[in-house]
This record gives structure tokens, sequence and C-alpha cells, in this order.
């Protein structure tokens, strides 16, 4: 049987930059290769066909959970009510991930724009990383994390912007950026 962990730490991926998402998942990639049992849990991109969805289905031990409604987040400047439904239901179900004793890594991808935009409290994301249990580490990606919730963190990375092929207009690319 694989050794579970001992300690879960906290993980934040934030910034402009591109690879929050892909750094999560190598994390995920790593500890399924090691017989983990992971959760992946996806703030605002909706279930649609990211190249990452049908491969993560795949892997042994991995749970995957996608949430909103790929439209936009906000209306007449406030939050879309429909998104912040689907972002409370993304929270209530990483409650269930992160405390329930299933899951040994748990990756909550664009939590910190779900908190950004206001579709949920940050003090919600400080009151999952207390709750965490001991054994569980948990990844937070987004940009614009919270400055409380990095506090709380014992990994913050950010994600720096340099250059980007999209400030030459290439569009994001099927297989590559999704």
């Amino acid at each position: 049987m694989t050794k579970k962990i001992d300690r879960g730490l906290v993980q934040v991926f934030t910034g402009e930059g591109k690879g929050k998402t892909t750094a999560a998942l190598g994390t995920v990639l790593r500890a399924a290769g090691h017989g983990l049992k992971v959760s992946v849990i996806f703030f605002i991109k909706g279930n649609y066909s990211h190249g990452e969805y049908k491969t993560l289905r795949a892997l042994p031990d991995v749970q995957v959970k996608a949430y909103g409604l790929r439209k936009f987040i906000m209306e007449n400047g406030k939050p879309n009510p429909k998104e912040v439904e689907q972002a409370k239901a993304a929270l209530a179900a990483a409650r269930e991930d992160i405390t329930g004793g299933k899951y040994d890594l748990v990756i909550l991808d664009e939590v910190n724009c779900a908190s950004f935009f206001q579709l949920i409290d940050p003090e919600d994301i400080l009151q999952l990383i207390k709750d965490k249990p001991k054994h569980v580490e948990l990844i937070l990606t987004g940009r614009n994390a919270n400055k409380k919730v990095m506090a709380a963190a014992d990994l913050v990375t950010e994600m720096k912007k340099i250059k980007h092929p999209f400030d030459k207009g290439i569009e994001a690319r099927k297989g590559i950026e999704f």
C-alpha cells in the first residue's frame, strides 16, 4: 500500500503569467503516480472539453468536478447570480472533498478568481484552510489571490508574465493552453 501524506500543506499558484493550472495538474500527475487519491475541482471554467478533463478522468484515483457557466461572470457591475450559485456549489464540493477523508490532494482551480469576482467570500477559503485535515495537501490556483489566503498558505508561487503570445494576437491553442 502506498504511504499517504504525513503533513499536507497549502499551496497557492497565482499571478498574471501562464502556468497556474499547469503546475497544479503536474502535481496531480505526480500524486496519482504514487497512488494518492486526488480531487480536482474547477471553479468558473464549467464542464466543457478542456483537454485535461478527459485525461484526468482516465487516471486511477482522480476525481474531477467542474462548475461555472462559461459566460460573463459580471453583469452590470455585479456577479451573475447563477455564477454565484455555481461557485457556492463548487465550494460545498471542496469542503466535502477536503474534510471527508477520501482524498490526499485537493486542487481548487480558479478559486482565487472566484473570490476576486466576489462569487465566494475569501473567508470561506480561509475556513477551508483551517478545517483541512493534517494529511490533506491543498492547492489553490487563479489570479488575484487574496492577501489573507496567501498569508495562510505554506507555499505561494506567483507566475509573472514577461511576454505572452496573446499580446501579439495569438489566441489560446487547443492542446496547449486548453
